[in-house]
């Protein structure tokens, strides 16, 4: 191993520093963009290598003291050393640059970050693990369990949790502790993004009125907002258990429906129901459908390419696409740009402190003068 003195000159997406040393690209968690450091390679590949981090010797105006004392050790926050300010800078440049290098926007229609109004006691759930008479997270790195008494990044309540679990000295397993009772369904782990998300999406939608199909619906967050708004509303998702949950509380107008969210998504936007024309007038199933609006809100792996040819077949006439994960967004969009027009793209800050960013991308069908036009160019 040999150290090396650095200059960091951009944060990549995943929260570490990248530097030049010889012309190989070289990335150093904790580390803040402008800041000169020395580092230690710890391994080196044929086009880039990974160092660690040995002492800073400009410090960024950007860095602040990390607020919990397990940071840089425990496997979860990635930016408690940089001001939430910048943080939100580099997330905001991360979904941008996703945007113009994978989905190939030279000129990405960004609307500002949202933030969080809490940097920090903000996840409504964490999942820890016992082992050994320890009660914590995996450390960073490594597959070995580090003991934690609280999480700077949870609401009080979700620590009150941890510390009776912890009381008990429990059995080695996995232990899901939760600010909020409920059916044990997928759930945002940030409220107060959470709300403003769903409040963001009413607000794009305004004009819309006839059939909603929400893909990925869990147990209704979306369509069960939008409900009274929309003619009918269709949600959709695998987990049987969030679709039940979902089914309990059902307004008329709500259908919801368990398995295959390709299948499904097919079969519901090719019927009837969805074109809103009598079986006689349905003669281009793309006319019918374009007066549907359709929710994504798929896992990080983002959208199966059957999926991707469903939504492009099928040209429902708006989407929000929300995503966790930028990169597989960005895949995604290049694309679904052959049938449709990218309006927006919009991060929220779900995650502060750690490197996680939250993307919505609103999307509009395009005409079909505008698609042949686009194929006479290329």
């Amino acid at each position: 191993m040999r150290s090396a003195e650095l200059k960091i000159q951009d944060i990549a997406f995943g929260g570490k520093g990248v530097a030049r040393d010889a012309g190989k690209a070289v990335f150093i968690p904790f580390t803040i963009d402008g800041e000169r450091i020395t580092a230690k390679i710890v391994r080196e590949k044929k086009q880039f290598a990974e160092a660690e981090l040995i002492e800073v010797l400009e410090p960024s105006p950007e860095r602040v003291a990390a607020l919990c004392p397990y940071f840089g050790r425990c496997g979860g926050c990635s930016y408690q050393h940089v001001s939430y300010a910048h943080q939100l800078e580099l997330k905001t440049k991360q979904v941008e640059q996703a945007m113009r290098r994978i989905a190939r926007l030279s000129d990405p229609p960004m609307r500002s970050i949202v933030p969080s109004p809490l940097p920090y006691g903000y996840r409504n759930r964490i999942t820890v693990h016992a082992q050994d008479d320890s009660v914590g997270f995996y450390r960073r790195d490594m597959h070995e369990i580090m003991d934690i008494a609280q999480c700077s990044i949870a609401m009080p309540k979700v620590n009150q949790a941890l510390a009776q679990l912890r009381a008990t000295h429990p059995r080695d397993g996995h232990y899901s502790l939760r600010a909020h009772s409920g059916p044990r369904v997928f759930a945002q782990t940030n409220d107060a993004i959470a709300d403003a998300l769903a409040d963001f999406i009413a607000t794009i939608l305004a004009g819309e009125n006839g059939l909603l199909i929400d893909a990925f619906c869990g147990a209704g967050f979306f369509t069960k907002r939008l409900a009274p708004q929309f003619e009918r509303v269709i949600g959709i998702d695998w987990d049987r258990f969030a679709i039940d949950a979902a089914r309990k509380d059902a307004r008329p107008n709500e259908t919801y429906i368990a398995g295959d969210v390709a299948n499904e998504l097919q079969r519901a936007l090719r019927s009837d129901v969805a074109a809103g024309v009598s079986p006689a007038e349905n003669t281009d199933v793309r006319v019918g459908t374009r007066a549907t609006t359709l929710i994504l809100d798929p896992p990080a792996t983002g959208l199966s390419p059957e999926l991707r040819r469903v939504i492009i077949d099928s040209s429902p006439r708006s989407v929000i696409y929300v995503s966790c994960n930028p990169p597989t967004l960005a895949r995604d969009l290049a694309e679904l740009q052959q049938r449709f027009s990218v309006v927006s793209i919009t991060p929220f800050d779900m995650f502060p402190q750690t490197a996680e960013i939250e993307a919505v991308a609103h999307l509009r069908a395009r005409d079909a003068a505008m698609i042949r036009a686009d194929k006479t160019v290329l």
